[in-house]
């Protein structure tokens, strides 16, 4: 039968409960058994896809077409297994779905009501995943205990505790334990009122998992354990680390998987094999060399915009036994007047994605500095878009080209609204989402990437190349080397003539976990080091030459 692990939040946001769920949920795979983890969202939207990056940060997606919270890359890249639109639910698609029902007279004339319709629901889906056989299904509720929005979930968890077998479920909460400079030690109370709150709402949690800037003393566990009901080896540190990725060997330290196997009254499992991990950790923390990588983008002020593509550089850092350092660039504030003094220095240049005007002309003049100056280019869907927009103005010599997002009256339409966007109207997971398939080019930089001529990508956008100029830009040296099958879809560009030129429709950072680093990535970063070693040979030649 499939066990039960919900992981709450108390004191503060951004304690980190995802990455404790997934450093917990790779500990149990690494011992044999099939793991993952779900998110519960408070919030009404009924997901994350229509919210502002300053909002909720990156909306990931799934191999499904579902727009999700950030929370599930960490899930694939701690799991290397994929998610499911089932695996991120929000308050507004639990509403949505029991209105539905309503609607449709589901309840019989009943009074539908928080209790028992929406905490139905809301058990409903947090046992869905079990169909798919697995044994321990970990579920994160978002938000903090107390929060009004949050409830409705805790109410669940209450009920399930109740309904469920003895043994198949249990729940942790992830608090605050923090350090006061001015008393010069840590403080326990916020820990103990976030506990009180939740059960006064009927949960009480089977473990704690503190996180602290200091070391907890076996005094401070001591008083946690008193205080707040739950053995002393339940008291679990989740001290700071200087990556997400040593926190899985911190919670094996701590035996934060036993304790949770003895409590789900699990007696037999074998050690964890984290050879990989480790192997991973050894190559990210002991680097041969570094690379200097420019960011650009509109959001660079917030890092969660970002996360996936981060995560990345940091996957194929480790790769390639090199340190990825990453450049903030915000576009907006590019011009040709100090386009030099801001990208002088860099290694790579990635041109991110995203939606709307803002920051564009930036992004088109850092494309241009790339491209002109061999310097190794990756752009992501968007950025994209702005590298065949750059390659039309100055090589083409269309000078009114450009997107029709940005300029719907554009004298060179480059870039296009897809056909089947033209008739769409309702916002929300309308774009074109998911994986789909790409046949690359024998003989093409993507082919040597690749290793292969059917890959297969995720999306999220609504504009697209506009074929019409196809031809006229290959003719140019822009080369469409990889294409959608089905569609005629332009996926992947590049120029041949250039060092390491890549820009593609598709968003391949999604899909670069821990033990699979994306390929594209890997072979930037590559990239980018032979590009710093030639620059450096020049340099040495240049100074002999002087002497």
């Amino acid at each position: 039968m499939t066990k039960y692990i919900f992981v709450t939040g108390g004191v503060t946001s951004s304690l980190g409960k995802g990455i404790v769920s997934a450093s917990l949920a790779k500990l149990l795979q690494a011992r044999g058994f099939k793991v993952t983890i779900q998110k519960f969202d408070p919030y009404i939207n009924v997901d994350p896809g229509t919210l502002n990056p300053y909002e909720h940060g990156e909306c990931f997606v799934t191999e499904d077409g579902a727009e999700t919270d950030l929370d599930l890359g960490h899930y694939e890249r701690f799991l290397n297994t994929f998610t499911t639109q089932a695996n991120n639910v929000t308050t507004g698609r639990i509403y949505q779905s029991v209105i539905y029902k309503e609607r449709e007279g589901a309840y019989l004339g009943k009074t539908v009501q928080v209790i028992p319709h929406i905490t139905d629901e809301i058990k409903r889906r947090m046992q869905l995943l079990a169909e798919s056989d697995y044994d321990i299904i970990i579920t994160e509720i978002g938000g903090t205990i107390g929060d009004i929005e949050s409830l409705p979930f805790i109410e669940a968890v209450r009920q399930l505790q109740w309904e469920l077998p003895e043994g198949d479920c249990l729940v942790i909460h992830l608090t605050l334990v923090p350090y006061l400079k001015a008393a010069k030690e840590l403080k326990t109370k916020p820990t103990q009122h976030s506990v009180k709150m939740m059960s006064e709402n009927g949960v009480h949690p089977d473990i704690i998992v503190c996180r602290t800037e200091q070391p907890l003393t076996r005094e401070l566990k001591n008083k946690i354990a008193l205080f707040c009901n739950v053995k002393l080896d339940s008291v679990i540190e989740a001290a700071d680390a200087n990556s997400i990725y040593e926190v899985p060997l911190l919670m094996q330290q701590e035996q934060l998987d036993i304790i949770v196997l003895k409590k789900l009254n699990i007696t037999w499992y074998p050690e964890p094999d984290l050879t990989i991990w480790k192997g991973f950790l050894a190559k990210l923390a002991n680097p041969k060399s570094t690379v200097t990588i420019g960011l650009i983008g509109k959001y660079i002020e917030l890092q969660d915009a970002y996360k996936s593509i981060l995560e990345a550089f940091i996957h194929a850092g480790a790769m390639n036994e090199c340190k990825v350092e990453v450049l903030d660039v915000h576009s907006e504030f590019i011009t040709i007047e100090n386009i030099n003094d801001k990208l002088q220095g860099l290694d790579g240049m990635l041109v991110a994605p995203g939606f709307g005007h803002r920051g564009i002309d930036g992004k088109i003049l850092a494309v241009q500095y790339a491209r002109e100056k061999g310097l190794p280019f990756f752009g992501i869907c968007l950025g994209m878009q702005m590298s065949v927009i750059e390659f039309a103005r100055n090589v083409l010599h269309l000078k009114g080209a450009h997107s029709t997002e940005m300029d719907d009256q554009a004298v060179d339409p480059i870039i296009d609204l897809m056909e089947e966007q033209k008739s769409i109207t309702q916002k929300g997971g309308t774009m074109r989402l998911g994986s789909y398939p790409c046949k690359i080019e024998v003989g093409t930089l993507a082919h040597t990437i690749y290793g292969a001529e059917l890959i297969s990508e995720r999306h999220r956008h609504r504009w697209e190349l506009n074929n019409k100029y196809l031809d006229a830009m290959q003719a140019a040296g822009l080369k469409a080397s990889g294409i959608n099958p089905e569609t005629n879809l332009v996926e992947i560009v590049e120029i041949p003539s250039h060092p390491f030129f890549i820009g593609v429709q598709y968003h391949p950072e999604l899909k670069s976990t821990v033990e699979k680093p994306h390929p594209i990535f890997v072979h930037f970063v590559k990239a980018a080091l032979d590009f710093k070693k030639t620059q450096e040979n020049g340099e040495h030649t240049l100074a002999a030459e002087m002497i």
